[in-house]
């Protein structure tokens, strides 16, 4: 009837007695719950005397609509996008965690060794500086995978470092150069002036191709890279990659190659146009880029 009895913190719980106070005692159902009736009581005194109540409510708004994904931080930014609501970040924490709101927890990536015999590779020109001042001046970019069934996905991605926005981007179910030599097509048609620009990608298979190689600098543009299996050096595109898995794909049950495109086509669409971002002044990647034109 209650369902999982541990589920959703203790003001959950406190919720559930008071709307079946009725059909049983106090004691039982803090028992069941394993409250204390002293904490339930204070419960509902505050629930009188509770002046958070409009906060929480705008909280828990943005807490639904973006089904659970995010934290007190990104919950900040969205209540004052959304909700036209600022809030101290320390103030939302605590009233999350009155209300037993948690965040998903997103994957940790690992670092791989990768060799570099017999391959063309460049320094690492970033030396993780992931600011840049204007657009166009530092680019970082990598491939991820997703499987689906018995498929494998590969997304190529380039993020531009001014702003943090998905430039440019390219699926397939082939890992090969052609997935990055498309996705800076793409990105080349909309940027055509490039030069002096810096390109920071890992060691990968495809980034260190004479095909790659030959590309960059016939455009004017730099070629950077990170050490040997050390994802930090590329943690900007690494984080991204985090963010459009744990908020875009994991929550999903997605049962086809088609599916999956679609949901990383509407997540790049929404972290590019209505996610803000607390390194960008609380703007959106494109609002912020569009403050430099205005």
């Amino acid at each position: 009837m209650f369902g999982n009895l541990d589920a959703g913190g203790a003001v959950h719980k406190y919720a559930t007695i008071k709307q079946v106070a009725g059909e049983y005692t106090i004691s039982e159902l803090c028992k069941l719950f394993r409250v204390s009736r002293s904490g339930y009581y204070a419960y509902l005194k505050r629930q009188v005397t509770d002046r958070n109540k409009p906060v929480k409510d705008f909280i828990q708004a943005v807490y639904r609509k973006y089904d659970g994904k995010y934290g007190y931080r990104q919950t900040q930014l969205f209540l004052l996008q959304d909700c036209g609501v600022w809030v101290n970040h320390k103030k939302v924490l605590r009233l999350m965690q009155e209300m037993g709101l948690r965040s998903r927890i997103r994957r940790k990536y690992r670092s791989h060794y990768v060799s570099s015999v017999g391959r063309r590779v460049a320094e690492n020109a970033l030396q993780r500086d992931f600011k840049a001042c204007a657009p166009n001046q530092k680019w970082v970019t990598d491939i991820t995978q997703y499987r689906v069934a018995d498929t494998w996905l590969y997304l190529s991605a380039i993020k531009d470092l001014f702003n943090n926005e998905i430039v440019a981007y390219h699926m397939g179910v082939r890992n090969d150069n052609e997935l990055v030599l498309r996705t800076f097509e793409k990105a080349f048609e909309k940027t055509k002036d490039v030069t002096g620009l810096i390109v920071h990608s890992d060691q990968g298979f495809q980034y260190t191709s004479y095909a790659y190689h030959d590309m960059l600098p016939k455009v004017g543009a730099q070629i950077s890279m990170s050490r040997r299996g050390n994802c930090y050096d590329n943690a900007s595109m690494e984080s991204f990659f985090s963010h459009l898995k744990t908020e875009g794909l994991y929550p999903y049950d997605i049962r086809s190659v088609d599916e999956a495109q679609r949901r990383i086509e509407e997540y790049i669409q929404f972290y590019n146009q209505s996610r803000p971002q607390r390194r960008l002044k609380k703007l959106t990647p494109v609002e912020f880029r569009r403050q430099l034109s205005a």
